[in-house]
């Protein structure tokens, strides 16, 4: 079986490799089934390995007459991508083989100035012994890569390597040999051929039985499994507990099927530990891994169960003194990428990989052994507290709770002092509120007054002094027809100025109180102050719809006195050529706009100076109107005016600058 990944932009694959990578891809370790999906698939393997060997010898004959050497026959062209074959001691499902080999692969994608395809084969020793089945992947191997020079061989334990170092004048006479194992090899073989190169991996037995020792002090008992090995290595892992013997008592469960082991291991005494190193089961049809048994092992247990493997954390066994196994690829990778980047495996020395204790915190729980962990051991599989889990949100919500605490602490001290701040506003604003009635009832009182000064004064000036005027005038008629002749000039031109004076004193007298205002009503005083006021230079236009034919005396005089001051204003400073005056009636009350085309003014800068639109603000507020002026250099002028139909107390006066409205005052007088 073989299969292919690349590690450069180059693409080799084989069926076997595709396979892989569809089901797990190239760096993920291998999809696990189920024992019995397990099972059945190596009963097809195995009663498939009579045509596996016989294939393999037909096409080892044929590699014999068709193709005399492997790696001799090709040279390496310029620029072609460097060949790395990867020959594993077990099969492609062996729980181990994925994860070394994405730990290689990891690495030498590493580089993308180096192009290297990278070829997994599997030789299946533990399925297919003995030297025949070796021979035959030897010739197996030399068929399939003629043509196709191997630059450098990485072996997976020490089966790989003895069948590498066995192999390798006929399939890769020049090529480097990196390896994995725990035999190694010795000086002298380091410099032959290409050079050799690798990691130990060692083994770390009694480290995990301490560790054990240590997390349960109260242990009695070891059980050790360790069955399916041949004898030499079975003696290597007793030599490694006998210090332990002092102790505790050590036992080996030696029964070689699973369901026998099982039950041994249910029998086990309370006060002991398990020590799983392996179990392997080879049956034809009923073929098991060790990572799959050691899971048994664990469910079956009744008490803790420790492994030598890191493959075995995660099953339920509280864990062991490992080495990491992608730790292990990731290693080899490096070396053969330094290697192949120059460097002579001879110089490399070779290491030992280092073990370290891993434990599985939900198994350390289960026990009751979390407290004894030592310094500087991986825990996996922890779950987090609370605290742990979710700690920055509780944290976040104390600062939030603190924070809104204060908040709040704040907000109340601030009603209390706003709710002072708004008392003595509500006071100020009282104090504010009389005294403005105040000022409103004298501005109404003095508005009246000043009505009735003017009443006054026009009676006079009309009762009297007209009257005086106009016999004068009458008397100075009569005069000249007496004087000499010359002085008849001057007493015509007396006569003049007596009739202007009498006419101006009429006119006068009018308008301080226009007698026909309240005889002839809102309107027709409109159109005759239309009429006084218009000029060629400027036009009076006055429109009115909706007006009722009554209107109270004192909005009538308010509409009146607006107008007349208006119309004076702009007659005075606003040079317009037209003046348009509009009274509308509505259900709720009289609507007056005044607007000209004239130069306009600063609408905040001209209030206050002078008394026109003063008396027209108090005028409308003493009926309970609102007034609105728009204006700014350039733009003319427009006064609206509203007043309601029944005069109530209160006004709204708000002058605007542009487009701009404001609360404000002005004046253009």
């Amino acid at each position: 079986m073989s299969s292919t990944i690349p590690t450069s932009v180059r693409l080799a694959t084989s069926s076997v490799a595709r396979r892989s990578v569809r089901s797990h891809g190239h760096d993920s370790p291998r999809a696990r089934q189920g024992p019995l999906a397990r099972f059945n698939w190596r009963r097809a393997c195995r009663s498939d390995m009579d045509w596996r060997i016989g294939g393999r010898i037909v096409l080892a004959l044929s590699a014999t007459i068709c193709a005399p050497t492997f790696s001799t026959s090709a040279a390496a062209q310029p620029g072609s991508p460097r060949n790395v074959l990867v020959i594993h001691s077990g099969a492609e499902t062996f729980p181990a083989n994925p994860l070394l080999d994405a730990g290689i692969r990891e690495v030498l994608a590493s580089r993308p100035d180096l192009s290297i395809d990278c070829f997994s084969e599997y030789l299946e020793s533990d399925l297919f012994p003995g030297e025949q089945a070796s021979q035959v992947f030897s010739d197996y191997l030399r068929r399939k890569y003629q043509g196709r020079r191997i630059d450098l061989v990485i072996a997976i334990t020490d089966v790989g390597l003895r069948f590498a170092l066995h192999h390798r004048g006929t399939l890769f006479p020049d090529a480097p040999i990196v390896f994995t194992g725990l035999a190694g090899v010795d000086e002298t073989s380091r410099g032959m051929g290409g050079g050799i190169t690798g990691v130990k991996s060692g083994i770390a037995y009694a480290e995990t039985l301490e560790l054990a020792l240590e997390l349960h002090p109260s242990t009695e008992r070891v059980f050790v499994v360790a069955n399916g090995r041949d004898e030499k290595t079975l003696e290597a892992v007793r030599a490694e507990f006998l210090d332990f013997s002092r102790r505790v008592s050590v036992t080996y469960l030696t029964d070689e099927t699973v369901p026998r082991l099982l039950a041994a291991i249910k029998a086990i005494p309370p006060r002991s530990v398990i020590l799983y190193i392996w179990h392997t089961q080879q049956d034809p049809g009923n073929v098991a891994y060790p990572d799959e048994i050691a899971r048994l092992v664990a469910n079956a247990a009744p008490v803790p169960v420790y492994g030598t493997s890191d493959l075995y954390v995660g099953s339920g066994v509280v864990g062991g003194v490992v080495r990491g196994t992608r730790e292990t690829g990731t290693r080899l990778g490096g070396l053969a990428l330094r290697i192949l980047s120059g460097t002579r495996p001879q110089d490399i020395p070779i290491e030992a990989m280092p073990v370290v204790p891993i434990l599985d915190w939900r198994q350390l729980r289960r026990w009751g052994s979390e407290a004894r962990v030592p310094s500087g051991a991986l825990i996996r599989f922890k779950e987090p507290s609370a605290w742990d889990r979710y700690k920055a949100y509780i944290l976040s919500a104390a600062a939030v709770l603190l924070a809104q605490t204060g908040l709040i602490a704040g907000l109340l001290v601030q009603r209390r002092r706003r709710r002072q701040a708004e008392e003595q506003v509500r006071g100020g604003q009282a104090e504010l509120r009389t005294s403005y009635e105040r000022i409103r009832d004298l501005a109404s009182r003095l508005l009246n007054a000043q009505d009735t000064e003017r009443s006054r004064i026009a009676r006079e000036l009309h009762d009297d002094i007209s009257q005086q005027v106009a016999l004068l005038s009458i008397d100075l008629e009569l005069l000249s027809g007496a004087v000499q002749p010359d002085s008849e000039a001057l007493a015509e031109d007396v006569l003049n100025r007596t009739q202007h004076i009498a006419k101006s004193v009429h006119d006068l007298s009018h308008r301080l109180h226009p007698a026909k205002l309240r005889l002839i009503g809102l309107v027709p005083a409109l159109h005759a102050i239309q009429r006084e006021l218009s000029r060629p230079e400027m036009a009076v236009v006055f429109t009115h719809d909706n007006v009722p034919s009554t209107v109270p005396p004192d909005l009538t005089v308010c509409l009146f006195r607006v107008v007349q001051e208006a119309l004076q204003n702009a007659l005075k400073y606003s040079k317009a050529h037209e003046v348009s005056v509009q009274l509308r009636g509505g259900p709720d009350g009289l609507a007056l706009t005044i607007a000209d085309d004239g130069v306009g003014f600063d609408v905040n800068a001209a209030w206050g100076k002078g008394l026109g639109l003063i008396s027209m603000e108090e005028r409308v507020e003493a009926i309970g109107g609102a007034l609105e002026i728009r204006s700014k250099p350039g733009a003319g002028t427009r006064l609206e005016l509203t007043v309601p139909l029944h005069p109530v107390q209160g006004t709204e006066t708000v002058l605007t600058q542009g487009r701009t409205s404001r609360r404000g005052r002005a004046d253009s007088a």
